[in-house]
C-alpha cells in the first residue's frame, strides 16, 4: 500500500511554519489517539501515519530530503516507529502533561529566582530622581562547597530514580510522556554527604547592600530592574533579577495624579471677597496665584507645567489649586458686630449672595409643590 503525502496526512501546506506544523500534528495525534479510540486499528494507522509524517516534516534536513526525492528520499522504515514517539509526541505534549519536552533535563542548570522589593518614596525624590541604598536578604553559592551541596571532598552522585538523566518515563500502553524526575527535580544528581554550611542545599542566605539609582518622574508602582541581583543559579545556571517596586508615601501638600499635582489652598473671606495674591507652593519653590474677586470656594486654579515630568517622557504636567473658604475662629467681640452689620447691609440691598438666594428659591417651590 503506498504511503500518504505528508503534508496530506496533517493537512498543512509545504511552506507550513514550524508552530503551524506542531498545531496540525497535536490535531490529529489527539484525534487518533490509541487511548482514545481502543481497538480501532484504522485509528492506530493513522497515528502513526500522523508521528511519522511530523518526525520529517520537523526535521529540516528530512523535510528537505522530502521535498525533492519524496518519501525515497527519507527513511524507507517509515520515520519514527513507536520506540520513538515517546520523544516526538513528549516534546509537543510534556506542557499538558507537566513533562519538560526531554530535552535538557539532564544538567538541571536553571536559572536563579527573581526577587522584589518595595522601596517606599517621597514626592520629592520620585520627582527629581535620586539614588538610594538597600540591604536584602538573598540565596547565594555556598562557598565551602562551591554550590554542589556535597561536602569537601565528596561530589554528587547520579539519582537512583532517573539513574542521572534527571527525567523518567511515564508508559502506559502506546502512550508515553517524559517528566521532569521527582527525586532531584531534574538535576540528575543526589547530596549522599551534604556540606555542613548549606546542609546539601548548595545556596545560603546573606544580606547585601545594593545601590539603586531611581531615575525622575517614577511613580506608584513603577519596577526598577536590576539584572543579575537575584537569587543564585541552579548548578551553575544565571542568577535571578531583581524588581525594585516603587511605592508613593503620602505627602503633607500634593497628591499626585499621573503628571498633574493637586492640592487644597485655604483663602480668607476677604482674599475670596475682594481678591489678592497668594504664595503657592511647587516642587521648584512658591510662585503667586491671582486670585480674582467674587472667587467662590471650590474654584479650580491651573498652573501649567508645574506638575511632574512622567519618567516615560513627554511634557509635564500641571499643578491644580483648589481654594478652600476658611471660616474664620475665635472672633472678638468688635470682629462680630462688624460682620453683624455686613449681614445687615447685604440683607437690605440683597443679590449678593447669588447661590444663597436661588438655593432657597428652589425650596420654597419644592415645599410649595408638596403641598399643591
Amino acid at each position: 500500500m503506498s504511503k500518504r503525502d505528508y503534508y496530506e496526512v496533517l493537512s498543512v501546506g509545504r511552506n507550513a511554519t514550524e508552530a503551524e506544523l506542531k498545531k496540525a500534528y497535536r490535531r490529529v495525534a489527539m484525534k487518533h489517539h490509541p487511548d482514545r479510540n481502543p481497538d480501532n486499528k484504522e485509528s492506530e494507522n493513522k497515528f502513526k501515519e500522523a508521528n511519522e509524517a511530523f518526525e520529517v516534516l520537523s526535521d529540516p534536513d528530512k523535510k528537505a530530503r522530502y521535498d525533492q526525492y519524496g518519501h525515497a528520499g527519507v527513511n524507507p522504515q517509515g520515520g519514527a516507529g513507536a520506540g520513538d514517539f515517546g520523544d516526538v509526541f513528549s516534546d509537543i505534549f510534556g506542557d499538558i502533561f507537566g513533562g519538560s519536552g526531554g530535552r535538557g533535563g539532564r544538567s538541571g542548570v536553571r536559572k536563579g529566582a527573581d526577587l522584589r522589593y518595595n522601596l517606599e518614596l517621597d514626592l520629592e525624590n520620585a520627582v527629581k530622581g535620586t539614588t538610594v541604598k538597600i540591604r536584602i536578604p538573598t540565596a547565594v553559592n555556598c562557598s565551602t562547597c562551591d554550590g554542589t551541596g556535597a561536602k569537601k571532598g565528596s561530589s554528587p552522585i547520579d539519582c537512583s530514580t532517573c539513574n542521572g538523566v534527571g527525567q523518567v518515563r511515564m508508559q502506559q500502553g502506546f502512550f508515553s510522556v517524559q517528566q521532569t524526575c521527582p527525586r532531584c527535580h531534574g538535576s540528575g544528581k543526589q547530596i549522599k554527604d551534604p556540606c555542613d554550611s548549606c546542609h546539601g542545599r548548595g545556596q545560603v542566605e546573606e544580606q547585601k547592600t545594593l545601590s539603586v539609582k531611581v531615575p525622575a518622574g517614577v511613580d506608584e508602582g513603577d519596577r526598577i530592574r536590576l539584572t543579575g541581583e537575584g537569587q543564585a543559579g541552579v548548578n551553575g545556571g544565571p542568577p535571578g533579577d531583581l524588581y525594585v517596586q516603587v511605592h508613593m508615601r503620602a505627602h503633607k501638600l500634593f497628591v499626585r495624579d499621573g503628571r498633574d499635582l493637586h492640592c487644597e489652598i485655604p483663602i480668607s473671606f476677604v482674599d475670596a471677597a475682594l481678591g489678592g495674591e497668594l504664595a503657592v507652593p511647587t516642587l521648584d519653590g512658591r510662585v503667586k496665584l491671582k486670585i480674582p474677586a467674587e472667587t467662590q470656594t471650590g474654584k479650580l486654579f491651573r498652573l501649567r507645567g508645574k506638575g511632574v515630568t512622567s519618567v516615560r517622557g513627554g511634557p509635564p504636567g500641571d499643578l491644580l489649586c483648589r481654594v478652600m473658604l476658611e471660616t474664620p475662629v475665635k472672633l472678638t467681640r468688635r470682629q462680630k458686630d462688624i460682620l453683624q452689620e455686613f449681614q445687615s447691609i447685604g440683607d437690605s440691598e440683597g443679590q449678593q449672595s447669588p447661590k444663597k438666594t436661588s438655593w432657597f428659591d428652589g425650596v420654597k417651590k419644592f415645599v410649595d409643590d408638596l403641598r399643591a
